[in-house]
Parts: structure tokens; C-alpha cells; sequence
């Protein structure tokens, strides 16, 4: 009966032992479970913080990758214009050269090349005289031109409304522009009695200046025109310039030799066609004072210079 009780005893003791050692251990396994619980916590906000380094250095990589492409690009671009300059070096260092040998060549000028320079100085000034020579001749042409000009304005404004006579000069010539209206009945060749009495006067001028040569041009409108005896109006133009030449040559004694008829039709118009008042200006005969061309040949001869 004793025995029995120790053994019950002795069990109750170990269960009662046994049970305080196992809420030791539960006690420490909990500490130790909230220790590494709160380590899990840690080691997740570090993961979170080594992401976000890793997102910043992808990115950095990835600028960096750009700047060093950039950088690539440069220097290719920097060794292109390297080789460039290279280039123009070579080319200056060529063109120095080739300086460097004309050099060597002008001063080695043989004496015949000296008197080459010589002839080729005397030459120019030669021309230079010629030169001066055209200049005088041009100033003296100016200054006959503008008397000319002077004097027939000076015969042709008494009586003569001004817009039916213009006189200009014109580099080296003078012409008058007669209107259509004073000298030829419509649509003809045919003068009219005060178209005599301007060309008289004209011809006064033209006989005291015998150096001259005298073209009449004659201008129409662009009015279509035909009839039994003018076909078009080149015809009636050149008609009207026949007729103006042949009352200086009948009329009044001009030289023929010294006349030119010339018709120009509804070319080279003054004002547009469109309205009456700008065919009006069309229509009319233009009388040229000129220097006769055998005078120009001879401004023109070297051989003159020294005359």
C-alpha cells in the first residue's frame, strides 16, 4: 500500500514537473517566434528599401547608358571633323607649296620676261590713251546731243500743243516723237498739212548737223487694220515711215543717203493697248538723230588712238 503511494507520488511529481518544463519552453519558443517575427518585419522593410535601390539604379544604368551613347556619338563626330581639319591641312599645306613654287618662279624672271612686263605696260598705257580717247569722244557726242536736243525744242514749241511732240535724249542719240494724230489721217499713210510744216522745221535741224544719220520709226496701236492698200499693221507702220523719209528727201533736199525708213507695227508699245488713251501714245512716229555707224567703227580703231 506504501509503494503504491510513492509510485502515485513519484507519477504526479513528474507530470507536474513535466508540465512546468514545457511552459518554459512554450514561454521561450514565443519569445524567440516574436524575435524572429519582428526580424521577418525588418528583413521586409529592407527588402522594400533594397527594391527601391535597385529600381534607382536600374534607372541610373539606364542614364547612364544614354550619356555614354552620347558620348559615343560625339566622339565619332569629333574624330569626323578631326579628319576634316586633317584634310584642310593638307590642302592649305599643298596650296602653301604651290604658293612657295609661283614664288620661286617670279623670282627667277628671266630678262626677256622683264621686257615682256615692259612691251605689256607700254601696251596698257597705250590703251589707257585709247580709253581717254573714247571718253572724249562720248563727252563731245553728249554735248552735241544735248544742243541738238535744245535747238529743236527751241524751232518745234511755237504752235505745237506738247503733247503731240517729245523730245529726249537718249545715251547717244536724240529722237523726237511725233503723235499720230498730227501727222497722218486716221488709219492712213497719208500726211497731213501740218505734218509738213513740223518735218520742215525738223529738217532744219537735221541739214545744219550733215555728221548725222535720221531714222524714222513708225508705231501703231494694236487695233487690227486692212484695207485695199495696207495689209496689217506692220504694213501701215512702215508706210507712215516712208512717208515722213520721203517729204525730208522731196521736200526739203536731205541726203537719202543719210535716211532709214523703219516700221516696228504695234511693238515695243509706250502704254497698254487696253484703253483709247494708251493706244493714242501707241500710235506715233518716232525721228532718230544718230552718229552715223562709220564714226562708231573708227572710235573703235585702235590705230585712231594716236590721231
Amino acid at each position: 500500500m506504501k509503494t503504491s503511494i510513492k509510485i502515485f507520488l513519484f507519477l504526479g511529481l513528474g507530470i507536474i514537473m513535466t508540465s512546468c518544463v514545457s511552459k518554459k519552453k512554450m514561454a521561450a519558443l514565443q519569445s524567440e517566434y516574436d524575435v524572429a517575427n519582428q526580424q521577418l518585419g525588418e528583413c521586409g522593410e529592407n527588402l522594400n528599401e533594397y527594391m527601391a535601390r535597385l529600381s534607382a539604379c536600374k534607372q541610373e544604368n539606364e542614364k547612364l547608358k544614354g550619356q555614354v551613347q552620347t558620348a559615343i556619338s560625339n566622339l565619332s563626330l569629333r574624330e569626323e571633323q578631326i579628319e576634316d581639319l586633317k584634310d584642310q591641312i593638307n590642302d592649305v599645306r599643298v596650296l602653301r607649296d604651290k604658293q612657295l613654287s609661283q614664288v620661286d618662279d617670279l623670282t627667277t624672271l628671266s630678262q626677256s620676261a622683264s621686257e615682256n612686263i615692259k612691251e605689256t605696260l607700254a601696251q596698257l598705257e597705250t590703251k589707257d590713251k585709247y580709253i581717254n580717247l573714247l571718253q572724249a569722244a562720248k563727252t563731245r557726242a553728249d554735248s552735241i546731243n544735248l544742243a541738238l536736243a535744245v535747238n529743236l525744242k527751241s524751232v518745234l514749241k511755237s504752235g505745237i500743243e506738247d503733247n503731240d511732240v517729245e523730245v529726249k535724249v537718249d545715251k547717244t542719240v536724240v529722237f523726237i516723237n511725233l503723235s499720230d494724230k498730227m501727222l497722218f489721217t486716221s488709219g492712213s499713210s497719208n500726211l497731213t498739212p501740218r505734218a509738213k510744216e513740223v518735218l520742215g522745221k525738223i529738217a532744219q535741224i537735221i541739214e545744219s548737223r550733215p555728221g548725222l544719220e535720221v531714222m524714222v520709226e513708225g508705231y501703231t496701236d494694236s487695233q487690227p487694220i486692212k484695207t485695199d492698200c495696207i495689209s496689217d499693221n506692220w504694213d501701215l507702220s512702215v508706210k507712215r515711215s516712208t512717208s515722213v523719209v520721203r517729204v525730208l528727201q522731196t521736200n526739203y533736199g536731205i541726203d537719202p543717203n543719210r535716211l532709214i525708213a523703219a516700221g516696228r507695227g504695234e511693238y515695243n508699245a509706250l502704254e497698254s493697248n487696253e484703253t483709247a488713251a494708251g493706244r493714242s501714245i501707241n500710235r506715233r512716229t518716232r525721228i532718230i538723230i544718230l552718229p552715223k555707224l562709220d564714226q562708231f567703227y573708227d572710235l573703235l580703231n585702235p590705230n585712231m588712238v594716236n590721231k
